[in-house]
């Protein structure tokens, strides 16, 4: 099924993942668990449940922060309100540009949907129903979790690699998706740049390393066996281009990939904790991940 949309969204707070505070009642939050180690790097996670732990093993969304891939933090996520509709939340940390270059980060989210699955039983997860969500840098993160979950070249090698990486179910707001294709519209930023967030994370300026971002981007590995996607983005981004959510959309619709596509409205880079945007996330991951688990596909 393939859907664009646009919708009117009020504005105020650019990051939606900045305004999420601590846990309400009725979430417990385990903090800091560690899912990987890379040589004297923890990767640790934060993960959130209800206090009241349900009979059955509850699907689970995984957060991913965005930063430019060189800052963020997993200690804020909007997706605890999730909890309340009957999903676990995981909120992950990965290591920056700064310090690592491409392929570190998706490296070390796979890593972390590994520990989840491999932990499952012991939190009350349902291994078999993971979706992801992110947004800018975490937005390109959890859709290259999405769009390769079948390539071996990009799982590293930090621990549980009997399980699976793969996701069931991706939401993606404004990520870029195709480095090489966002200079070409008006941004505040000039992609192209040595400096740029998308030239440090892979260690050269984009247009002189193509190799190199072709491996970073997402659109190179999009098939058919890819899971449904959500891409909101807003359209007057002035860091990350609408094209790229554009250009990724295309891409799965002809492989044809389950899709949605929102358009938001006189939005920037961002929309903020708005119940509409909030409203549609949720509606997403209700209709992917609480389906019969017969159908969704682990490995």
């Amino acid at each position: 099924m393939i859907r664009i949309c646009a919708i009117a969204l009020l504005l105020g707070i650019t990051v939606a993942a900045q305004a999420q505070g601590p846990p309400s009642s009725g979430v417990k939050a385990l903090r800091d668990l560690e899912y990987a180690k890379v040589g004297d790097v923890s990767l640790k996670l934060d993960l959130y449940l209800p206090e009241r732990r349900p009979e059955g093993p509850m699907p689970l969304v995984v957060w991913v922060h965005g930063g430019a891939w060189q800052a963020g933090s997993k200690d804020q996520t909007p997706a605890i309100p999730l909890v309340r509709r009957g999903f676990a939340v995981a909120s992950v940390g990965y290591r920056l540009s700064q310090s690592a270059r491409f392929p570190a980060q998706i490296e070390d989210c796979k890593a972390a949907i590994r520990w989840l699955r491999a932990n499952a039983a012991e939190h009350g997860l349902d291994g078999r129903r993971i979706g992801a969500w992110g947004s800018s840098a975490g937005g390109h993160l959890v859709a290259l979790l999405g769009t390769s979950g079948d390539v071996n070249d990009l799982e590293g090698q930090a621990g549980n690699l009997d399980q699976s990486s793969r996701v069931q179910a991706v939401a993606d707001w404004f990520g870029p998706t195709d480095f090489t294709r966002m200079s070409a519209f008006p941004s505040r930023m000039d992609h192209d740049a040595p400096g740029s967030p998308e030239s440090r994370l892979i260690g050269g300026a984009i247009q002189e390393n193509k190799d190199k971002v072709a491996r970073a981007n997402p659109i190179t590995y999009v098939t058919a066996d890819d899971p449904p996607f959500l891409i909101m983005h807003g359209d007057q981004d002035e860091l990350v281009p609408l094209n790229q959510s554009e250009l990724l959309f295309d891409a799965l619709r002809k492989a044809k990939v389950d899709a949605t596509f929102f358009v938001v409205k006189g939005a920037g880079h961002g929309f903020g904790p708005n119940p509409a945007a909030m409203g549609a996330v949720a509606d997403f991951f209700e209709r992917h991940l609480k389906a019969p688990p017969a159908t969704r596909r682990e490995n």
